[in-house]
């Protein structure tokens, strides 16, 4: 059976780098960063870019689903409402699929160190972290499990989130 993991999280709690890890670790294993879906410079939101979005991450998801080759799908997202996460997951093809759901989350002083690193780096903007602080608290009423990555490395979430996969097993 195919695996497809969703990692959700706010800004700079470390979703892409633990789906990584996680690509890392698994056999046979695609990996999607959901921004890469609306790369457009300047970006507006609106109904038009978001439905674009979604259609991008939905086609692309759904390729990696049907390839043979493929027996594991990473894919990470900002997803603080449950309907982006149901919006995703509806138009997917998931017959013979497992669907894991995962929210990482941090403390907000654990995030804003992080983000101020990342600005530092000039790998984000400092508008970031106000958008981070403000999502992190909706992401507790998201239908997924939950993993506190305040005092973990990125590899250590990954094992945790593997454990919680192989222990369903």
């Amino acid at each position: 059976m195919k695996r497809l993991i969703l990692i959700a999280g706010p800004m700079g709690v470390g979703k892409t780098a633990v789906g990584r890890a996680l690509q890392a670790r698994l056999s046979g294993c695609a990996f999607l960063d959901g921004d890469w879906c609306w790369d457009i410079r300047p970006f507006a939101v609106s109904a038009e870019t978001k439905a674009m979005v979604l259609d991008n991450i939905r086609h692309m998801l759904n390729g990696f689903l049907r390839c043979g080759a493929v027996e594991n799908v990473v894919f990470c997202w900002v997803m603080h409402e449950q309907e982006i996460v149901d919006a995703v997951l509806g138009g997917l093809e998931l017959d013979g699929v497992e669907v894991w759901r995962f929210a990482l989350l941090a403390s907000p002083a654990a995030l804003r160190a992080r983000i101020d690193a990342d600005v530092a780096r000039g790998v984000r903007t400092p508008d970031v972290l106000r958008r981070s602080l403000e999502y992190l608290p909706k992401y507790a009423a998201l239908d997924a499990r939950k993993v506190d990555t305040t005092r973990l490395r990125v590899e250590e979430a990954a094992e945790e989130i593997l454990t919680q996969i192989m222990e369903k097993r």
